[in-house]
């Protein structure tokens, strides 16, 4: 929190909020990983525990929000304290996307580890290492109130497109070259843009960060770089 408040118990209240957040950020990011990993090792049983593990990030979105409720029946807040509660609603609804994102990779590794490993995979594990640090940046900006740090961030968005545009030809031409696997390479590429989506939410909490601190909201467009744009 960047400012202190006369009701001490106010500042408390907050302080769990953002404890909360900065929880939901942490299972998520572990999520992310976890579901990586049971791609690669073809593990139905890492893959099961992140399916199992999202109630969690779900239990503590519910959470925040009856914090927030709480906090806006009982204190009433205004300017920048109002920012920062709605804030922290719409960014525990980012973050319980990405432990979406991540449950739905998990889902599909049960699939994938019947068939046969593609070199493709690799590229996947660069793509949900930037993926995180996206996040992880997002969110340590939020943590902070650092709203030039959270619009760097934002700009960086385009490299997490780049890389899933280079993953994406890399697959299809995979699929061409060998028609037997196209399902599994299908089920691939949808992997791959549940990472692209998760950066796109990482965006999402930069540009919530840059108004809670600012009061503006962030209406220039994001560059893109997917190379599925319109020219």
């Amino acid at each position: 929190m960047a400012h202190e408040h006369i009701v001490k118990s106010y500042d408390s209240e907050l302080g769990r909020l953002y404890g909360e957040i900065n929880r939901m950020g942490e299972l998520a990011l572990e999520q992310l990983q976890r579901a990586l990993d049971a791609l690669n090792q073809r593990s139905l049983a890492l893959a099961d525990q992140v399916i199992a593990g999202d109630r969690e990030i779900d239990r503590l979105e519910r959470t925040v929000g009856n914090d927030v409720l709480r906090l806006l029946a009982l204190r009433q807040p205004m300017a920048r304290d109002l920012r920062e509660v709605f804030g922290a609603l719409k960014i525990a609804a980012a973050i319980e996307r990405i432990g979406d994102y991540a449950k739905n990779m998990a889902k599909r590794s049960k699939i994938l580890s019947e068939a046969q490993l593609m070199p493709a995979t690799e590229g996947l594990s660069q793509l949900t290492k930037l993926a995180k640090e996206l996040v992880s940046e997002a969110l340590a900006a939020y943590k902070t109130q650092d709203a030039e740090r959270a619009m760097r961030m934002r700009a960086r968005d385009i490299e997490l497109d780049a890389a899933f545009t280079r993953l994406f030809r890399e697959v299809l031409t995979y699929m061409a070259e060998d028609p037997r696997q196209i399902t599994p390479s299908t089920h691939l590429l949808f992997i791959a843009k549940n990472i692209e989506r998760v950066g796109d939410h990482a965006t999402n909490i930069a540009e919530v960060t840059h108004f809670v601190v600012t009061g503006e909201e962030v209406t220039e467009a994001r560059a893109k770089k997917d190379g599925f744009e319109p020219s």
